[in-house]
């Protein structure tokens, strides 16, 4: 995680209840203190796991995206491999494991952009991002019975064009182009 500044604005919290508790999500309700004095009587925080996202990208220059449904806005939209780091996995180790159930992808040379707050107002989770060089495919993908993707590839100089077309929604994997791009690995 990133180095936490030194924070005077800290809000106290007064009370926590939680609303759901699942594997993948706990949601709390907070009674939370401002600085100010100002109090929020129910502040909703989504306690999510880490997950890791990768920006696949092989020896002939096209990126290796996947093309799914999102049922929260309700359109199939272009993204990366991602998915949730397991319990025992660092996030380089649940990438690598991402990459090939959804793609049946790996990749020779993986460097780390770093970790990314998700969402910060309201989760407590990091997007850790990476760019995977040398993507070959050598095994068909290996999807759950809750995952319906398609393995597609594109130009990888065209990826900001799917950004400023709409194709590519999602601001983590939005976040993880322009930072490539700022590193140079794109």
């Amino acid at each position: 995680m990133p180095t936490e500044p030194v924070n005077d604005r800290r809000w106290t919290t007064l009370a926590s209840e939680t609303v759901v508790d699942r594997w993948w999500l706990t949601l709390r309700a907070d009674h939370v203190r401002l600085p100010t004095g100002a109090e929020i009587e129910e502040f909703h925080v989504a306690e999510v796991p880490d997950w890791s996202l990768i920006v696949a990208l092989t020896d002939d220059g096209q990126a290796v995206l996947v093309e799914q449904y999102r049922y929260p806005i309700d359109r199939t939209a272009l993204e990366f491999a991602a998915g949730i780091i397991g319990e025992h996995e660092t996030p380089l180790e649940g990438a690598r494991r991402e990459l090939l159930e959804e793609t049946g992808y790996v990749a020779d040379t993986w460097t780390a952009l770093g970790p990314c707050a998700v969402e910060p107002a309201r989760h407590t989770n990091y997007g850790h991002l990476f760019v995977a060089q040398g993507a070959r495919r050598v095994e068909a993908p290996a999807l759950d019975e809750t995952e319906d993707l398609q393995v597609r590839l594109v130009d990888a100089a065209d990826l900001v064009g799917l950004v400023e077309r709409g194709e590519i929604v999602h601001g983590m994997h939005v976040a993880a182009i322009f930072w490539a791009l700022h590193r140079g690995l794109l």
